[in-house]
């Protein structure tokens, strides 16, 4: 339907006294302006009637005209919410270009009201449509200002979806899908620079957009996007499964090339990546080296950024469908389905998967309505690769370090800010929770951890259930009193009392880990404890190895000998990635009648291991591609 075809649609399904004034498109969004929503609050069919007859999602804001003044709106919002609610002073912000106040909340529901009450008396009231979100229980700045940010970037947004609107839902575009190509740009028979282009006829789309941030070498840190054969004005939009760097850590560089997109994540997502963004720009810049992009860059990425929660269908471009689904790795990573064509194909792209329960979050979804075409990721592909179950686990961790602990020495676990430590801390407060007083040791929180920990407590909704209730019950297992952020010198620390200590990152390729283990390695009482992935060519993956005398710098920048004498261990179970096994019952469990697999996102051993598994067993086409291998895939 064109614009003129969905108002006079739209016209025929409101009631009449809603005073219809125009229709706009934002982004794949319906955006209806009245002039009295009171009228369509009467019914709550209309709402639905309304998405069913413009097969959209439909948002509703009222004429400029008819708004009151912001300060009218305001004094309203305060009478509403009770101070229970924990909405500060400056957690009400106003974006007119939007027709929204935006109310941020530690108790969302006490905003709402009761069958959202609330939020349809300011919108009859005032004409403000209030979009509430959930303000983390532990303080950040960094959630502050990217949520603040949205009414800074309000008109580059603005101008941004209208176009990006009209071109996926009113653009007339001539014939039908006659093939469908992807191209491996990253990620494949190696980890690291994930990115994916699934092409066709008519549009072009790219599936995560990753750096190495194991290498030095430029031309294994990023994406092959030079070999696409493509302009960046040809590029239709961008995909981001999850936020690890080496997911959407090159993100912001298309932007700074010229793309004018959009990009589709999760909402915690969008949070992470931005903050992994920026952190990257910093870490580069203190070791002397040029960023690929800037600060700009990454702000007007998230100007770009369109969020779907799982399950929500949603039209990418003309040809194409997109749907997330729960992909059990970290907060809001998904799974990402495409819908080709009308029934032409239907691809399903694994990001990081973990297909058991973890502490933090159910399994990967395996439900999906039809899929031909599947590219899964195998960290953990070879037929040795066997995890323990969580119960050993977590008593193997305990015990480890209660034995370094007891013995006068200090536990350093090096982990990804993202994912595995917040999965170390919950293990770690498990065993303490109800004997605290009995704990007499710190566990040490440095590196960004607190930060991204907070982004967990503000999407509880994204949890397992047990931790989500905990979260809205003001009992937030990630604010124990055992864990203690770092506000001193790490030197105090490491000549301090016995503790444990959680920094990133995660492969001691650099970071405050690796700082600590340069304090640390030399005293034969202390240990380390590897409870992720290590790369091939990093340090952690060395010492894995067995390897004990490094070379590195000290304060002053000389280069010194390092004796590794701590106690190592490789604790398995904590990954946020599926063994081999749960990778096999990912793929029964979708029981789809696949044409293709792929695997990706492992070493090369690894992803050719599974993929002939994969083809023995489901009796299928199974490959594990090459970077730069292209394939017809319908």
């Amino acid at each position: 339907m064109d614009k003129n075809e969905l108002k006079k649609k739209a016209e025929e399904l409101l009631p009449p006294a809603c005073g219809l004034v125009k229709l706009e498109m934002e982004g794949p969004d319906v955006a209806i302006y009245l002039t009295d929503p009171a009228p369509f609050y009467e019914n709550e069919e209309t709402m639905k009637n309304l998405s069913r007859g413009l097969r959209k999602k439909i948002l509703v804001r009222c004429d400029a005209p008819v708004r009151k003044p912001p300060e009218d709106t305001l004094a309203l919002i305060r009478s509403l919410i009770t101070e229970e609610a924990g909405v500060g002073e400056n957690d009400i912000t106003f974006i007119p270009e939007f027709g929204e106040v935006v109310i941020n909340a530690l108790k969302p529901g006490l905003v709402i009201g009761k069958g959202g009450m609330h939020l349809k008396e300011i919108m009859i009231k005032t004409g403000w449509n209030a979009r509430v979100q959930r303000s983390p229980t532990i303080p950040s700045n960094i959630i502050r200002g990217i949520r603040g940010s949205e009414a800074q970037s309000a008109p580059e947004r603005k101008r941004f979806l209208s176009a990006f609107g009209k071109k996926v839902n009113v653009t007339q575009v001539e014939g039908e899908i006659e093939w469908v190509k992807t191209v491996a740009l990253g990620a494949f028979k190696e980890i690291g620079r994930s990115c994916l282009l699934v092409q066709t006829n008519k549009e072009n789309v790219l599936i995560d957009m990753g750096m190495n941030n194991d290498t030095t070498d430029p031309t294994r840190a990023y994406p092959y996007l030079g070999s696409m054969g493509l302009t960046i004005e040809e590029i239709d939009a961008v995909i981001i499964s999850h936020a690890h760097t080496d997911h959407s850590g090159f993100l912001p560089y298309l932007f700074k090339l010229g793309y004018d997109g959009p990009v589709f994540c999760t909402p915690p997502t969008r949070d992470l990546m931005t903050l992994l963004q920026f952190d990257i720009i910093k870490v580069l810049n203190m070791t002397g080296k040029e960023p690929p992009y800037s600060d700009s860059d990454v702000r007007k990425t998230v100007a770009h950024t369109i969020t779907r929660n799982y399950g929500e269908v949603t039209d990418i471009t003309p040809h194409m469908k997109l749907t997330f689904r729960n992909a059990g790795h970290i907060l809001g990573s998904a799974t990402v389905h495409l819908h080709i064509g009308n029934g032409k194909h239907n691809l399903v792209f694994s990001g990081d998967i973990r297909y058991t329960p973890s502490t933090l979050f159910e399994p990967a979804d395996t439900l999906f309505p039809r899929v031909e075409t599947l590219f899964l990721e195998s960290t953990y592909g070879a037929k040795n690769d066997v995890m323990p179950r969580s119960y050993e686990r977590d008593q193997n961790l305990w015990d480890s370090a209660m034995a370094t602990l007891k013995n006068g020495g200090k536990v350093l676990i090096p982990v990804f800010s993202v994912g595995r430590s917040q999965e170390v801390m919950l293990t770690l407060e498990k065993f303490v929770r109800g004997k605290e007083a009995e704990f007499p040791y710190k566990v040490y929180i440095d590196g960004m951890i607190l930060e991204t920990t907070a982004f967990h407590t503000a999407y509880p909704e994204y949890l397992k259930k047990g931790i989500q209730r905990r979260i809205l019950s003001d009992e937030s297992p990630f604010e124990s009193p055992i864990f203690e952020p770092v506000k001193k010198n790490r030197r105090e620390i490491v000549d301090g009392e016995p503790a444990i200590i959680l920094a990133p990152s995660g492969m001691l390729t650099g970071g405050p880990s690796f700082e600590y283990l340069k304090m640390m390695a030399e005293d034969p009482k202390n240990s380390l404890f590897f409870v992720g992935y290590q790369s091939p060519t990093s340090i952690g993956r060395k010492i894995q190895s067995g390897d004990k005398d490094f070379q590195v710098s000290d304060e002053h920048g000389r280069i010194r000998n390092l004796q590794l004498n701590m106690q190592h261990k490789t604790i398995e179970g904590f990954s946020g990635h599926s063994d081999r096994r749960q990778l096999i019952a990912f793929v029964r469990d979708m029981r789809q009648n696949f044409r293709n697999i792929f695997t990706m996102h492992g070493e090369a051993s690894k992803c050719e291991d599974m993929a002939r598994t994969l083809g023995y067993i489901f009796k299928t086409e199974a490959r594990a591609p090459m970077n730069l291998d292209g394939f017809r895939i319908a």
